[in-house]
């Protein structure tokens, strides 16, 4: 697998993404060729502009621009699935949900549920980690008007495929948003969870429990910590502490 110039393995077309996940054999090796992939040309070219024009309060700074992989321990036994990193989040920072007023949100809930270490996420190298959780995103790089299309989405459910595949304790998977939802579903019932008919719709506190290869799995759904949300209080602190909460006590108990 040729290497760019930061020495990430490079992935150009959907096919290449399909082989590059079969064959990772761990999370690192997930993380990694998701750093370097380049499938979705109008994904690649908007990630790449965003990171040269910049917004203004972030000009000095020198963005990722790149696909973002997911954060956690392999040893987690809750997931979280969110949409798609922000242009000037992830896309900046380089770690998923960082940088931006959705991770303010997610992380700390995550903290209150004894998630996470710390309530805050600024920078990949802010010391925060997980702990029993890792969290995923269905579309890996920044889509303009967050809004991935079905193509880019299909394209890039491999790597969810094969990150949630190389998570042996999984019992709960937390969704934040329909999208999430929606990508997300596929992906199970190809792995072998038995998905019901009709499909579970999804909702905020949402919850279904569906028999996987590995033992029970219960996907829960949130609404998502978007701005759209949060500021318009259609989700609420409270709220988004139920779900994690629910997310713990089926995870541990």
């Amino acid at each position: 697998m040729a290497r760019d110039a930061d020495g990430y393995p490079v992935t150009r077309t959907p096919a290449g993404v399909v082989r590059g996940a079969r064959t990772a054999v761990d999370l690192a090796a997930v993380d990694e060729r998701v750093c370097g992939c380049r499938a979705c040309p109008r994904l690649v070219a908007w990630r790449e502009e965003v990171a040269v024009v910049k917004r203004a309060a972030f000009r000095d700074q020198v963005y990722w621009g790149r696909p973002v992989p997911g954060m956690g321990p392999a040893d987690a036994r809750i997931g979280v699935v969110g949409l798609a990193p922000a242009a000037h989040g992830g896309n900046r920072t380089g770690r998923i949900f960082t940088g931006d007023r959705s991770g303010d949100w997610i992380f700390a809930a995550l903290w209150r549920a004894g998630l996470a270490n710390q309530p805050t996420s600024v920078a990949a190298d802010d010391g925060l980690e997980l702990t029993d959780c890792r969290i995923v995103a269905a579309v890996r790089c920044a889509p303009p008007d967050n809004a991935p299309t079905p193509a880019e989405r299909d394209t890039c459910s491999p790597w969810l495929a094969r990150e949630l595949a190389l998570l042996p304790r999984l019992r709960v998977l937390v969704v934040l948003g329909g999208f999430g939802w929606s990508a997300l579903l596929p992906v199970l019932a190809a792995a072998g969870v038995v998905i019901p008919r009709p499909r579970p719709k999804f909702g905020h506190g949402a919850e279904v429990t569906l028999d996987a290869p590995g033992g029970p799995l219960t996907v829960l759904g949130s609404y998502h910590v978007s701005q759209q949300n949060t500021f318009t209080g259609r989700l609420t602190e409270p709220m988004l502490d139920a779900v994690l909460t629910r997310a713990v006590d089926l995870a541990r108990g």
